[in-house]
């Protein structure tokens, strides 16, 4: 999970861990790179906007370097078409409006690695 805020990052782990998965966080774009170079990536759940650059910048780096996850979805507040494409493009399997209601993130994160 890529998300540089703390509460909803916090929130999302608990959620994932409790349905048996694996999680791990990072803040910031560097920090998802490294963490998906060291180790492979089923979903990732990409914020777009963060502290050190955008989310599809780590997407591209990883495709250089082929470390792509399995899955990638984006998380933007961004509720714009030229949003969705850009990611899409980037690889995106989907791309979710913040805020995301959690029934639903989990449902369809349990179809995306089904």
């Amino acid at each position: 999970m890529v998300e540089d805020n703390d509460l909803v990052s916090g929130a999302l782990r608990v959620l994932f861990e409790e349905t048996g998965r694996r999680v791990t966080v990072a803040g910031t774009a560097a920090a998802a790179v490294s963490a998906a170079t060291r180790e492979n990536v089923d979903l990732m759940l990409l914020d777009l906007t963060l502290p050190d650059g955008d989310g599809l910048g780590a997407l591209e780096e990883l495709r250089v370097t082929h470390h792509l996850p399995r899955i990638t979805v984006a998380l933007t507040g961004r509720d714009e078409p030229a949003v969705s494409e850009r990611c899409r493009a980037a690889g995106c399997t989907d791309v979710l409006l913040k805020p995301v209601p959690l029934r639903e993130l989990l449902r369809r994160s349990a179809e995306w690695l089904d």
